[in-house]
């Protein structure tokens, strides 16, 4: 198993734990460190629609406790619907536009240009992209070194 799918997997388990009670829509994310260490995340809906959590958003907060923005090497997302225990779905499942800034903020940080696997729910199929791909010409903290 390649350490890309092994990541996928971590995704998937970690949808389980979603909080979707609105969409019927699970996202776990699970994002790897340097070092091999492993956060997760998994998406929380509101009633309130607008104070919902992206599971990518929950994994990177995961992530800075454990070992820091600054370490991250890889970030898997897969999502879907929940059938018989586990994560069911075709469609690739892409981090949203927020969620891709923070993914930026921590590339920048690192000095990597971090790479985003996204899979479908099933774990079946994967597309493998840098952030620089996902948001080009993004604005960071490296945009900021002309701050007063």
């Amino acid at each position: 198993m390649s350490a890309g799918h092994a990541l996928v997997e971590r995704a998937r388990k970690a949808a389980l734990g979603a909080y979707a009670p609105y969409s019927g829509f699970s996202v776990g994310c699970a994002v790897e460190s340097t070092d091999g260490e492993v956060a997760i995340g998994a998406n929380m809906e509101n009633a309130c629609y607008r104070l919902g959590v992206c599971a990518e958003i929950a994994a990177l907060t995961a992530a800075q406790q454990a070992f820091g923005l600054e370490k991250i090497a890889r970030i898997a997302v897969s999502g879907g619907h929940v059938a018989d225990g586990a994560i069911a779905g075709g469609i690739l499942v892409t981090s949203c536009g927020g969620c891709r800034q923070s993914m930026l903020e921590a590339a920048q940080l690192s000095g990597r240009d971090i790479e985003i696997v996204s899979a479908n729910g099933d774990g079946s199929e994967t597309r493998t992209d840098r952030i620089s791909e996902l948001l080009p010409h993004g604005f960071g903290p490296a945009n900021l070194k002309d701050a007063g």
